[in-house]
């Protein structure tokens, strides 16, 4: 009996109370705005899993939300090689002068453009295997969610930032995902909407980029 209810608890679909230990074992990384990290349990963006951010257009401060963590992830230590950003299928070519500016020099990164969403999830997890990227950027729509399950294992035990960027009408799908988050476009700037992640309840973070 007790083999079983483990087996139910591992599942990603069952919501649990704030479990401190777990929390701990998972690595963080700081998402640079205190208002969201405030929410997130252990502070900051979980790496080695698979997060979800659910947008109902392009453009409304996805990147900007990411950046802070992107530029700490791109650092290399000393005696490390450096890694990857890479950018999976981007709805627009990434501008490189501004993203210098914001801290993220271009020599680091890696594009890949793959129209059929079956070759999109294969580099996807390809690249997770590889092992030789810091961060996974990469914009998905209607997606079996055992591949989702299938990236999420791939990245497990690494200290990768894998990010998935969904339409908001994926909401109400099934998802393996350990984090996610939805945007709301508010009168007062950005809303975030936190509506899974383990040891949380649903949560709405107003004016995210607010001071």
């Amino acid at each position: 009996m007790k083999g079983s209810l483990d087996a139910i608890l591992q599942d990603a679909g069952v919501w649990r109370g704030l479990d401190p230990a777990l929390t701990a074992r998972t690595p963080r990384c700081p998402s640079g705005w205190p208002r969201l990290d405030a929410v997130l349990a252990g502070g900051g963006w979980p790496l080695g899993t698979l997060i979800e951010l659910l947008l109902p257009a392009h453009g409304l401060g996805e990147l900007r939300l990411l950046v802070p963590a992107l530029r700490r992830l791109a650092v290399a230590t000393p005696g490390e090689t450096p890694r990857w950003l890479v950018w999976v299928s981007p709805p627009h070519e990434p501008y490189p002068p501004a993203l210098a500016q914001s801290g993220l020099h271009p020599a680091g990164m890696l594009r890949i453009d793959a129209p059929q969403a079956a070759d999109r999830l294969w580099a996807v997890e390809q690249v997770l295997r590889s092992g030789s990227a810091a961060v996974v950027l990469c914009w998905l729509d209607a997606v079996d969610d055992r591949w989702l399950r299938r990236l999420k294992l791939a990245a497990e035990g690494q200290s990768v930032l894998l990010v998935a960027l969904r339409p908001s009408a994926r909401r109400g799908t099934h998802s393996p995902a350990a984090l996610r988050i939805e945007f709301v476009p508010a009168t007062q700037g950005l809303d975030l909407v936190l509506l899974k992640e383990r040891g949380r309840a649903p949560t709405r973070i107003c004016d995210v980029f607010g001071e």
